[in-house]
């Protein structure tokens, strides 16, 4: 097969709810990372009508990758078509179509087009793109008809909460601080243990032990993405058990009297394990704020220590 003869697949799924809201979801990016399991982040670089450019990091086969995608909305057709600008290894071309139809009693059928070809029409390059599209595909149809379904209910369970501090330092230094989270277990007394790993510049796996406020120690792992010195946007894959998403990133900006730092969380509790954490009496309101304080509490701790070591290289 030639890279001019592109391997077509389909996948699709039927969603309760009506074509112009589950259009609406696929066309809001910035939310993505909330939808889509596979997607850690998502930018905008363009926008100019019903065109834009954005970038995609995302897992494909258990590894981080990020790509930049054209999309042309079609909010009357409920149509997306999207094409890679700039694949990664060893995809050479990738694109395709979000197709959404509307069907009786207020259901939706949700078709995703996907057409690709590998670099050098390498037979088990082919067959890796088509394992990692076919997972993630199913997972984020999956992803998107769970969302959709359960919006309603999830409103409650889902947060969102950050935290700043002022610095009389550098923006840069502070964000050094964050950035080199394979020092952590050196530098935060909350951090036991940490692996880093950063393949591709920008792009990092980071697995770490941290201590709890009552001596127990849990492990997480985050896929994070470094830009320029002023953001680290991340998505926590291995979640405690009261949180079904845990999303955030990390701002730093120069000021007039030095910088500022902030730490952002967007929380999807996991309503089902509430009682059996913290007990028969406790609900949403009591969940929301053992993991707003758990989660606040190692945010502030960590920025106090970006603050220390920003204004020590003054």
């Amino acid at each position: 097969m030639s890279a001019s003869e592109p391997r077509e697949v389909e996948h699709e799924i039927t969603v309760s709810a009506p074509a112009a809201d589950v259009y609406r979801l696929i066309a809001e990016v910035e939310n993505w990372p909330r939808i889509f399991p596979p997607t850690i982040y998502v930018d905008h670089l363009e926008r100019s009508g019903t065109e834009e450019l954005i970038r995609i990091w995302a897992t494909a086969n258990g590894e981080a990758k990020n790509w930049t995608s054209r999309r042309v909305l079609d909010p009357e057709g409920l149509r997306i078509v999207f094409r890679q600008q700039v694949s990664t290894p060893p995809v050479a071309t990738m694109g395709g179509t979000w197709i959404i139809e509307p069907l009786p009693a207020g259901e939706s059928r949700v078709r995703l087009l996907h057409d690709y070809t590998a670099i050098n029409d390498d037979p088990a390059n082919l067959a890796w793109i088509e394992e990692a599209v076919d997972r993630n595909s199913r997972s984020e149809l999956a992803a998107l008809k769970t969302n959709v379904e359960l919006a309603a209910a999830s409103e409650e369970l889902t947060f969102s909460f950050e935290d700043t501090i002022e610095i009389d330092g550098s923006a840069k230094d502070a964000y050094d601080f964050v950035n080199e989270a394979g020092l952590w277990s050196e530098r935060l007394p909350h951090v036991a243990t940490v692996r880093l790993t950063e393949d591709t510049p920008g792009l990092q796996t980071l697995e770490m032990d941290t201590r709890a406020k009552d001596g127990s120690v849990h492990t997480t792992k985050s896929y994070r993405v470094c830009l320029d010195g002023e953001k680290i946007a991340y998505k926590q894959t291995t979640l405690p058990a009261l949180m079904n998403l845990h999303t955030g990133y990390w701002t730093f900006r120069e000021t007039e009297t030095g910088s500022t730092a902030s730490s952002q969380h967007t929380v999807v509790l996991r309503a089902e394990n509430i009682e059996k954490i913290l007990g028969p009496d406790a609900g949403v309101d009591e969940a929301r704020e053992y993991v707003r304080s758990a989660l606040s509490t190692n945010s502030r701790a960590t920025l106090g220590h970006a603050k220390n070591h920003a204004e020590a290289r003054r």
